[in-house]
């Protein structure tokens, strides 16, 4: 019998399968993508031993995760793409990369900005850090393009950022917001300039002190487009015994800025929340809360290796007017029943945040689903990124994954498109969990969707690559793809078990540097 559609796609795949064998069989080719897409990393620029610290943890030479991408808003062809290079398994990478195109992502670039040893820096420029992570970018409306990354040498953490003001060709030293050790450690960064004012630039971060027991909420701002920043200062504190993360900045029409975040209370459990400055960051309301968050973890359903995704943080965007929308992993919406699958979800505000409808489940309920990020394009459309296990099967040996991207006008009916996929996860990096990024890109010209996200490779020796592909809103709105009404769950009824996975699944997610690398168990292969 002939296979056609997907399924014929799946067979010829697996029937292709590489030859290669890490010793639970042949590794997964993928099919052909569904929507063509362009390559946007390479392979290690890195000389052996460049980080001076070979020995803690497995490193993933090759490996190219968490991607994040910003388009210049007064020359769209300019794109730049920030990411981990060389991931470790215990925390960080050996550096971060941007890549640069001036042809509306045709071709690409890659930059090296000395964040740590491998990409240059040195005690003389204070990058003699081992390691970097969380990549960030962002484009200011006159062009100048900001580079955020956080940087590690033990128990030594900072928080840095670099400017171009040649659309990311090259890149002035980074400038150091905060350096710390001993029992402060800084963590989960992101940046924003201010599309509303050239001069101005946001830095969000949380600060955790193990002498006091707090984590507090930082932010360090620019008035001068980057040239210099003010000193970082603590602008939230959640109080003792407690903490924020995933901290990110957006800014209304009128310039009214907002923080979202997650804070992690004494009392456990994870709750979303969002604080406002009509001054430019100079002062703060009180927090408004959207929600919990009700992330259980995705997990390999054959091995129950985990996946590490971006379990308890947000992805937040604002539209039109007074419009915000946050996206993030919940397990309220799963099927069969409550607390039983992460999905992806999505809330809105149209009153500049202070006030929050109930979410709706974006991703289809009964598949595992994860790392959203969420984006609104000049027209008002909203569009929603994730991955998802709708093409696993727990008869053969692969984790098979799809990356997708949901759109909706008004955030109650969606037309969901595939951009890649399927690929086999279970061959990504074990950062505490199989890790494509606690987040993934997706930004828009004027016309077109543009995500930015990691996928695996047919090779234990160059595992992941990054694509992106430019998806026009007007073809993707008539072509053909699941079309459905977004789904409002009743309020949750929390169970003493679902409570106790929420709160495991926090304090899994909270670990994020210098973990104990993980196993890979083999995916085994019932017998028909």
């Amino acid at each position: 019998m002939r296979l056609t559609g997907w399924l014929g796609v799946l067979a010829l795949a697996a029937l292709a399968g590489c030859e290669r064998d890490d010793g639970d069989g042949p590794l997964w080719v993928p099919p052909v993508a569904p929507v063509p897409l362009t390559t946007v990393s390479g392979g290690s620029p890195f000389t052996q031993g460049c980080d001076q610290q070979a020995t803690n943890g497995t490193l993933y030479v090759g490996s190219e995760v968490e991607p994040f991408l910003a388009i210049n808003p007064g020359n769209t062809e300019n794109r730049i793409a920030v990411w981990q290079q060389d991931r470790w398994s215990s925390g960080g990478a050996r550096g971060l990369l941007a890549g640069v195109s001036f042809d509306g992502g045709d071709t690409w670039s890659q930059r090296a900005v000395p964040f740590s040893r491998c990409t240059g820096g040195s005690l003389l420029d204070g990058g003699d850090y081992a390691r970097a992570t969380d990549p960030w970018v962002s484009f200011g409306p006159t062009g100048i393009a900001y580079f955020m990354a956080m940087t590690i040498t033990g128990s030594r953490s900072a928080m840095r950022v670099a400017r171009s003001l040649d659309g990311g060709d090259t890149w002035q030293a980074p400038i150091t917001l905060i350096d710390d050790d001993g029992p402060r450690f800084n963590d989960k960064n992101s940046l924003t300039a201010d599309p509303t004012d050239a001069a101005y630039a946001y830095a969000v971060w949380d600060r955790l002190d193990s002498a006091t027991n707090r984590g507090p909420t930082y932010f360090a701002r620019t008035v001068d487009g980057g040239a210099t920043w003010e000193a970082a200062r603590a602008i939230y504190d959640p109080g003792t015994d407690a903490q924020t993360i995933g901290n990110v900045i957006a800014v209304l029409p009128d310039g009214t800025v907002l923080n979202l975040f997650t804070e992690l209370p004494s009392l456990g459990g994870a709750f979303l929340k969002v604080i406002r400055s009509a001054d430019k960051g100079a002062t703060w309301s009180a927090p408004v809360q959207i929600g919990q968050m009700l992330s259980v973890g995705v997990r390999d359903p054959v091995t129950q290796v985990p996946v590490r995704g971006g379990d308890i943080i947000a992805s937040f965007a604002v539209g039109p007017g007074d419009e915000v929308w946050a996206a993030w992993q919940d397990s309220r919406y799963s099927a069969p029943g409550q607390g039983v699958v992460d999905g992806v979800v999505l809330a809105h505000s149209d009153n500049g945040g202070l006030n929050w409808d109930t979410p709706v489940l974006v991703s289809p309920n009964d598949a595992q689903a994860f790392t959203p990020a969420v984006h609104v394009a000049a027209d008002g459309t909203v569009g929603v990124s994730y991955y998802d296990f709708r093409d696993e099967d727990r008869r053969d040996q692969y984790l098979l994954t799809g990356h997708w991207l949901a759109l909706s006008s008004d955030g109650t009916a969606f037309d969901e498109r595939r951009i890649s996929g399927p690929f086999d996860l279970a061959i990504a990096p074990n950062a505490l969990g199989l890790f494509l990024g606690d987040y993934t890109g997706l930004a828009s010209d004027a016309f077109n969707f543009v995500p930015l996200f990691a996928q695996t490779k047919a090779s234990l020796d160059d595992r992941t690559d990054l694509y992106t592909v430019t998806l026009p809103i007007l073809t993707l709105a008539k072509s053909a793809g699941r079309r459905y009404a977004a789904r409002r769950a009743p309020a949750p009824e929390l169970t003493p078990e679902w409570s106790a996975l929420v709160r495991a699944n926090v304090e899994r997610s909270r670990k994020h540097f210098y973990e104990r690398p993980q196993p890979r168990p083999p995916r085994h292969v019932p017998p028909p």
